[in-house]
Formats: C-alpha cells, sequence, structure tokens
C-alpha cells in the first residue's frame, strides 16, 4: 500500500439533457443518470446505485485482503447489498446498508473463522466507514 493520504480524482461532464460521463485516469468512461426514482430515465448507472456498489465491491475487497492475511482459503464470495434511501429532519440520506455475502470455502475450512472474516471484512470497509464525510465545494460560474 502507498502513504497515505490518497486522493481519487473523477471528472463529470454532462449538457442540459444528456447522461452524465464520468472520467477517471485509465478507466472506461462510465455513464450516469438520475434513478428512475428521481425521475430519470432508468437503465444507467446513477449516484445512488454507485454507492450501493461501492459498499459492495469495497466489502468483497476488504474480505480478500482478510483472508489472504488470514491465510483463509476460499473459492468465491457473492454480495448483494441493498441501499435504503429516506428523508432524516427533511435531509434525504441513504440510513442503512443491508449486506448479503454468501462465502464459498473447500471442505475442511475453519467455518467458524471464515464468519469471523466477513463480520471483520464488514468493519473494515472504508466506503461504509466514510459514509458521514465532509465535502467541501470551490465552484466557478461562467456565463457564455
Amino acid at each position: 500500500m502507498h502513504d497515505l493520504p490518497h486522493h481519487y480524482a473523477v471528472a463529470a461532464k454532462a449538457s442540459s439533457d444528456s447522461a452524465v460521463v464520468l472520467e477517471t485516469d485509465g478507466v472506461a468512461e462510465l455513464a450516469s443518470q438520475a434513478p428512475v426514482e428521481f425521475g430519470g430515465p432508468g437503465g444507467h448507472w446513477s449516484p445512488e446505485s454507485l454507492l450501493v456498489a461501492a459498499v459492495a465491491d469495497c466489502f468483497v475487497l476488504s474480505f480478500r485482503a482478510i483472508a489472504r492475511a488470514s491465510r483463509l482459503e476460499w473459492s468465491a464470495l457473492s454480495c448483494d447489498v441493498v441501499g435504503t434511501l429516506d428523508r432524516v429532519e427533511r435531509v434525504t440520506q441513504f440510513t442503512g446498508f443491508e449486506i448479503s455475502a454468501e462465502l464459498e470455502v473447500p471442505a475442511g475450512t475453519d467455518v467458524d473463522k471464515a464468519r469471523r472474516l466477513l463480520d471483520k471484512a464488514e468493519q473494515a470497509c472504508l466506503i461504509t466507514n466514510s459514509l458521514k464525510a465532509d465535502s467541501h465545494l470551490e465552484a466557478t460560474v461562467s456565463a457564455k
């Protein structure tokens, strides 16, 4: 691992009626739209689905690292996440994430150890640990 802090840069570009195009170095562009629940067209990733995907992805990658460090052999992990979006004190926000994981291990594996490592991965996920992070906006408006 590289020394902290790490910085991750993403650019988002759109016109008034187009999909949002997300870009980062070395990765294919990704199109995003508002979800159907917010009047979007559907059929695209949305900020909401991307956040829930980040939770699922981080959980799997956290488990992979923890299992490797703990020398646990495993063959497959599937993870489904449902994020609940609600209004709390007049602010729309995610109020919870239900993570459902199914782990396959070789016969003879210590199943209790595997379960403990899944729990540890949930606690170690940097995405869920960061969800109340501060944000700061620097904005420029130009009229053309």
